[in-house]
C-alpha cells in the first residue's frame, strides 16, 4: 500500500436518510398522477407505499456523493481516479456505514525555476537548404520523356511495363497491370522486383521471381513466391523543369528571388519548431531531475497500459524499431514503466504549475489549435472546422496539448534560457537519449 492510499469510513445519520426519502417522496406527490385522485392530491402514505423503494437507490446515491465530497473537502484530499465506495451497512432505522478507498493526488511544493538551465538551438536557413528545397519542389512538377538511344535499362530510369502475376500458376487479384510507369530504383515494387528489370533490353520479355514480404499487407500474399510475367515496351528519363521566374510563378510567387524569400521563411519557422521541442524536452527532463514525489499507482497503470497497448500494436504491424527489437518484453515493460512513472509525475507537476499561476486554456486558444490543425488539409479546411464542432469528444481531447505548451510557454518566460547558434544538420541530428531517458 502507498503512501497515497487513503480509507474513509464515512457514516451518514438514519435521521438524515428518512429526511431526504421524506423530501423525495413530497416531490413525487406534487407531480404524481394516479388514478382516482387530482395530480398532486393523493395521500403522501399511498405515495409512501408505491414509491419509496423505488426513490431509496437514488437518495442513497445522493447522500453518498454529497458525503464523501463534502469529507474530501475537509479533510483536503482529492483522488486521482473515481473513489471505490462500499455500502457496509444499510438497515432500516439505523445510520448507514461506508467505506471508500482511492488514491489520493500527492501535495507538490513547486520549487523557484531560475535555477533551470536550458539552450535554445538557433539554426538558419541558408544557400544549401534553400536550394534543396527548390529541387524538392521541382521534383514535384518533373515529367519523363523518351530515350532516342539504344541501350540497356539502369537505376534512375522510367521503363513502361505491362505485367502479370501469378502463383503456382495461377493469377491473384491485384497482380496485373498494363501501361505501367516504373522508376528503377525507387523500391515502389516488391523487393527484388526492379533489380531483375535493370540492366534489361526494350522490347524484352523478363520472368521476374520475386518473394512477398512475411508482413506483406494482404496476408494472403504474404510470404509466397510469385512470377511476373514482364514485358518492357518503352524506356523513358526524368526532365525536371528549369528553375527561375516561370517556376516560381507556378507556386503564387512573381519571381524566382521571392520564392526563395518565402522558402527561406518557412524552413527557419520549422527549424523553430523542432529547436523549440529540444528545449522543451530539456526542460521536462530538468523538471524530472528536480522532482521526486510518489505518484498513484493506478494512474501509472493507466498511461502504462496505454503505452504497452501502443508497442503491441507496433509489434503486429511489424514496425518495432531495431532497440525495440533488441529487447525482451521484461526489459521493455520496466522501461515503459518508468516513463510512464515519469509521464505521471510530470503531468501532476505541470497541473500544479497551472493551478498556482491561474493558467487556463480558453476559446481562443482552442479556436487557434483547430486552425492549425486545419492548415494541415489543404481545400479541407471546412471539414476539419466541422469535425470538431460535431464532435465534443474531439474538441476536448484537443485541449490537452494546447494546456501544456501554455505551461511550457510559461516556463520558458521564468527559466535561464540561452541561445546556442547550430547547424541546420546538428538540430536534426541532436538525439536527447544519449543524454537522458525519454
Amino acid at each position: 500500500m502507498t503512501k497515497l492510499a487513503q480509507t474513509l469510513k464515512i457514516k451518514i445519520a438514519a435521521k438524515t436518510f428518512a429526511e431526504k426519502i421524506d423530501a423525495k417522496l413530497a416531490e413525487v406527490q406534487a407531480s404524481a398522477k394516479i388514478q382516482g385522485f387530482r395530480p398532486g392530491k393523493a395521500p403522501i402514505e399511498f405515495i409512501r407505499k408505491k414509491y419509496e423503494n423505488a426513490v431509496k437507490g437514488d437518495v442513497l446515491d445522493e447522500l453518498i456523493n454529497a458525503e464523501v465530497a463534502k469529507t474530501l473537502k475537509e479533510k483536503d484530499l482529492r483522488p486521482a481516479m473515481r473513489p471505490e465506495v462500499k455500502v457496509d451497512k444499510f438497515e432500516d432505522g439505523k445510520d448507514i456505514e461506508i467505506t471508500v478507498e482511492f488514491e489520493a493526488l500527492p501535495k507538490v511544493a513547486v520549487k523557484p525555476f531560475d535555477k533551470i538551465k536550458v539552450e535554445k538551438m538557433v539554426a538558419m536557413a541558408g544557400d544549401k537548404e534553400v536550394g534543396d528545397a527548390l529541387e524538392k519542389m521541382a521534383a514535384t512538377k518533373k515529367t519523363t520523356e523518351a530515350v532516342d538511344e539504344k541501350r540497356k535499362t539502369k537505376k534512375g530510369d522510367v521503363i513502361v511495363i505491362d505485367f502479370v502475376g501469378s502463383i503456382d500458376g495461377k493469377e491473384f487479384p491485384g497482380g496485373k497491370g498494363k501501361d505501367y510507369y516504373l522508376d528503377l530504383g525507387s523500391n515502389t515494387f516488391i523487393p527484388g522486383f526492379e533489380d531483375q528489370l535493370t540492366g534489361q533490353d526494350v522490347g524484352a520479355d523478363v520472368d521476374v521471381d520475386v518473394t512477398f514480404p512475411e508482413n506483406y499487407h494482404v496476408k494472403d500474399l504474404a510470404g509466397k513466391k510469385a512470377l511476373f510475367k514482364t514485358k518492357i515496351k518503352e524506356l523513358r528519363r526524368w526532365k525536371g523543369p528549369e528553375i527561375n521566374d516561370e517556376f516560381a510563378k507556378q507556386f503564387g510567387v512573381e519571381t524566382l528571388a521571392k520564392l526563395k524569400e518565402a522558402i527561406k521563411a518557412e524552413l527557419d519557422k520549422e527549424y523553430a519548431r523542432v529547436a523549440r521541442m529540444h528545449s522543451k524536452r530539456a526542460l521536462l527532463d530538468a523538471l524530472a531531475e528536480q522532482y521526486d514525489f510518489e505518484v498513484p499507482s493506478k494512474m501509472v497503470d493507466a498511461e502504462f497500459n496505454a503505452i504497452w497497448a501502443q508497442y503491441e500494436q507496433a509489434k503486429k504491424a511489424g514496425q518495432l524499431d531495431d532497440e525495440e527489437k533488441g529487447k525482451s518484453e521484461d526489459a521493455l515493460k520496466k522501461e515503459y514503466r518508468d516513463i510512464a512513472d515519469r509521464r505521471v509525475r510530470l503531468g501532476l507537476l505541470l497541473a500544479e504549475i497551472a493551478d498556482q499561476n491561474k493558467i487556463k486554456v480558453d476559446k481562443e486558444d482552442i479556436s487557434n489549435a483547430i486552425m492549425m490543425e486545419a492548415r494541415r488539409y489543404p481545400g479541407q479546411e471546412q471539414q476539419v472546422f466541422d469535425y470538431y464542432a460535431k464532435n465534443p469528444q474531439a474538441m476536448e481531447a484537443i485541449k490537452a496539448p494546447v494546456f501544456e505548451e501554455k505551461i511550457v510557454d510559461f516556463l520558458f518566460t521564468k527559466i535561464a534560457m540561452s541561445d546556442k547558434p547550430v547547424t541546420v544538420a546538428d538540430l536534426y541530428a541532436y538525439d536527447p537519449d544519449k543524454k537522458s531517458k525519454k
